[in-house]
């Protein structure tokens, strides 16, 4: 099978997988626009490509999560200690404007703050996208108007985020254009998109998997430095790469990843670094120091147990819970009866975070979003994940309102955010287990059953084994009986061809 870095960029009409003839959701919620794609039914002769379909539905959905802030644009950021919380459409952004001295035109991380936070608390790329943000923003009327000026631009930039997050994942699976419509009409992604700056890292971040799958190891390299320059997820992705390019024995393009990683975050950090230590180093500080809070299990011990345990202790045992998931990461790598893809590592790394962290704010979904739609293509799988991060969404916000509202105790009490917390929890879970299944029984893979080994692993896509253990090193001569289709490694399932007819052979 060709790598990555020979397979064509394009590919031909009649090899795009279409989800609505092996998804049943899919094929369902397609009737809402006609039905399901006909068997005569001309593709490849019109302007409306999937991806060009994918970068419009995601604007368009982006657009109606704008629509969903209103009542706070109008006037909740403002006035009223709980109506931000009871609409559900708090943004941190109007709010920071004047609170980290944009507003008064301090420089991010060298001059110093008044009040509790005396420096931003971001990583110095998005210190850079806020600050750009602000330059752009009206200073005429009042400080609400600028805040809300300032919300809008901002805004602006993170719909081109979106935009470039739907493009990324919709060509990072060369034959599977379509499933970028997960992550455009994933309402969580909606939900959360103008809460905080993390659409920037989470483009960065999907620009560097689809480096990836093109073979492109030093660009993959350097955009993830940069994404993690914007937020300190993305870095995580380098464990789970390096476990499958030690499978694979690719030691030479995951050192041009290392590399480029490196020197980019290094770039964008190192002036800062050198002349405004105390202002860089905020984020990181205030990270360690950062006490229990919103969306974690160690909350809901925390606020049941009448001696909670301390920061140093939740970050001590955090750790030791996020080592012992790599660890089951790096042994599911090599015992895996075939190499596991890397977005699946990738979602399972990201998730485990997410999972042990001492912290989950409802924006943090916007980092596994782009990475559930390659990871586990399925409709059904991910709208009960969906369905579940939208529960915690709107559950935080009651809980606040809750809060916040004085004897009028509007929203959710502390047990019943407790149980939202729970819900999301189980959500993630549900779809971290059916990847571990489809890793453990790969003929479970929607991907993989449709023909492909590894799209989005570039040169690792076809690649053979060269370091595994367990059951994978002496694989039974005959497979069990699986149900569903078997295929080879790049052997097309015929079921997925327009004609139903045998395979053309060409390795993808």
């Amino acid at each position: 099978m060709p790598s990555a870095e020979s397979t064509p960029t394009r590919v031909h009409e009649s090899d795009t997988v279409q989800p609505t003839k092996d998804d049943a959701v899919a094929a369902a919620g397609s009737e809402l626009i006609g039905g399901p794609l006909g068997r005569y039914a001309l593709t490849g002769t019109s302007w409306w490509t999937p991806v060009r379909i994918v970068a419009l539905v995601a604007i368009g959905v982006f657009a109606l999560g704008l629509v969903q802030k209103a009542p706070c644009y109008n006037g909740a950021w403002f006035f009223g200690a709980s109506s931000q919380y009871t609409h559900a459409c708090y943004s941190d952004i109007p709010h920071l404007y004047q609170g980290r001295g944009f507003a008064d035109g301090l420089v991010p991380y060298f001059d110093k703050l008044p009040g509790d936070m005396d420096y931003l608390e971001y990583p110095v790329l998005t210190g850079v996208f806020m600050e750009v943000a602000s330059w752009l923003t009206p200073d005429g009327g009042s400080i609400q108007h600028q805040e809300k000026w300032y919300w809008m631009t901002n805004a602006g930039m993170l719909m081109a985020c979106a935009a470039v997050i739907a493009v990324c994942v919709a060509r990072t699976h060369a034959r599977r254009p379509w499933d970028g419509l997960l992550v455009a009409l994933a309402p969580a992604f909606a939900l959360t998109a103008t809460i905080n700056w993390d659409l920037l890292a989470v483009a960065l971040t999907a620009a560097a998997m689809l480096m990836w799958s093109r073979g492109r190891s030093l660009a993959f390299g350097v955009l993830l430095g940069l994404a993690t320059a914007a937020k300190l997820y993305p870095v995580f992705l380098l464990g789970p790469l390096l476990l499958l390019c030690w499978r694979a024995g690719k030691w030479r393009d995951y050192g041009n990843a290392v590399g480029g990683a490196v020197v980019a975050w290094l770039v964008v950090n190192l002036p800062v670094m050198l002349f405004a230590f105390e202002g860089w180093s905020k984020f990181y500080r205030f990270s360690q120091e950062r006490g229990v809070d919103f969306g974690s299990f160690w909350l809901i011990l925390a606020q049941n147990s009448d001696d909670p345990l301390t920061t140093d202790t939740v970050n001590t045992l955090a750790t030791v819970l996020m080592l012992l998931c790599c660890v089951g990461i790096a042994a599911l790598t090599f015992t895996a009866p075939r190499r596991p893809r890397f977005a699946q590592l990738a979602f399972l790394i990201v998730a485990a975070f997410i999972l042990t962290n001492k912290v989950y704010s409802p924006q943090y979904v916007l980092w596994l979003v782009p990475l559930a739609a390659l990871a586990r293509p399925k409709w059904r799988d991910f709208l009960i994940w969906q369905a579940c991060e939208v529960t915690y969404f709107l559950g935080i916000w009651m809980y606040l309102a809750y809060t916040t509202s004085g004897d009028a105790h509007k929203g959710l009490p502390t047990d019943g955010y407790h149980w939202a917390i729970g819900v999301h929890l189980v959500g993630t879970l549900y779809l971290c287990a059916v990847v571990v299944r489809d890793i453990v029984m790969p003929e479970r893979d929607v991907v993989r059953r449709a023909g492909d080994d590894d799209p989005s692993g570039g040169v690792l896509d076809g690649a053979e084994d060269r370091f595994v253990l367990g059951a994978a090193a002496h694989p039974p001569r005959h497979a069990a009986h699986a149900e569903g289709p078997q295929v080879e490694w790049g052997e097309q399932n015929p079921a997925m061809l327009p004609d139903g007819g045998p395979s053309s052979g060409r390795s993808l």
